[in-house]
């Protein structure tokens, strides 16, 4: 089962009902778009927070260069008006002017460029491919480490990603291509991983250390270590009990630790509940977690752990 996570550049998070959970196909492609008006990473994730709205993407990028989730790379956005093509994807929207061509601010771009970077990198890629034709696009089957780009103008009667951006889509392949191939970018210094020994558990690799230490908070259970082994931050602990609250509005109890399980009930609070026992399971990168009540398993990717002493289910 491919272990997804996501990026530590993300300063929101703001996670949409308008998914598909688990996404159907690896992540080989990436697909950059225009907000078509200026947005901040908070407003964007405000937008896509509605059901009526029906859409949604896995990142934004405001004007400021914030960075926003609003789809986990582990599912499905709604954004091309093209189904194949999202559940390949991880689908970035950016902050731009309001006409064409739809121009990006100078901070907007260089976040872009970091965040594909990022993205190609988690994702085991060593080259961003432009082929800047559809036929040629989708026909292609990318090799392990390449992963290609695709535009919304193909799948639908848009201008997106506008002029601006999609006039340097060689640019930013290029770009993006050449960081990859830098062996010094390739291998940062700090490590995100349960132990300084243990590299088959590590989900991250960074070059700053800010980076790596958000990455880590937001995965239990993991630590920073530098090059040697040494733990910079946190404690890897992996122990239970301990208690976690849901980041979502519905968080699906199932009677089994996979997405395939029975549904037998929801948190829909934001209470505090314990966790008894972890096991890996499809449909969630974290794996999931057994309720003390005997409720059933949930999925961790939806859930924060706590520092507080347990209200228990």
């Amino acid at each position: 089962m491919t272990r997804y996570t996501d990026s530590p550049l993300v300063t929101v998070t703001h996670i949409s009902p308008n998914r598909n959970s688990p996404r159907e196909h690896a992540i080989d492609t990436v697909s950059v778009h225009c907000t078509a008006g200026p947005c901040t990473a908070e407003s964007l994730g405000a937008l896509f927070a509605s059901p009526a709205r029906e859409a949604s993407s896995n990142y934004g990028i405001g004007s400021d260069g914030s960075v926003g989730l609003y789809v986990r790379e582990s599912d499905r956005s709604w954004c091309t008006s093209h189904a194949a093509n999202d559940h390949r994807a991880v689908t970035v929207e950016v902050s731009s002017d309001s006409f064409e061509p739809y121009r990006v601010t100078d901070a907007t771009y260089a976040r872009l460029l970091d965040l594909l970077e990022d993205v190609c990198r988690r994702n085991g890629k060593r080259k961003l491919l432009w082929f800047g034709d559809k036929e040629t696009t989708l026909a292609y089957t990318p090799k392990e480490d390449e992963m290609v780009m695709t535009v919304h103008r193909w799948f639908d009667r848009k201008s997106c990603p506008g002029a601006y951006l999609y006039e340097r889509h060689g640019e930013i392949a290029e770009e993006v291509t050449r960081r990859l191939a830098d062996e010094e970018r390739a291998c940062p210094p700090y490590r995100v991983r349960r132990s300084g020994t243990d590299a088959q558990s590590q989900i991250g690799a960074f070059s700053i250390l800010e980076n790596a230490v958000r990455f880590a908070k937001a995965h239990p259970g993991y630590a920073v270590f530098d090059g040697a082994g040494r733990a910079v931050f946190g404690e890897a602990e992996t122990g239970v009990p301990y208690t976690v609250r849901a980041v979502c509005d519905a968080l699906n109890i199932r009677d089994a630790p996979t997405v395939r399980g029975r549904a037998v009930g929801q948190i829909t609070d934001r209470n505090l509940y314990t966790v008894v026992e972890e096991a890996a399971g499809e449909g969630s990168a974290r794996g999931w977690g057994r309720l003390r009540s005997g409720a059933g398993w949930i999925a961790l990717d939806w859930t924060e752990r706590a520092e507080e002493s347990a209200r228990t289910s």
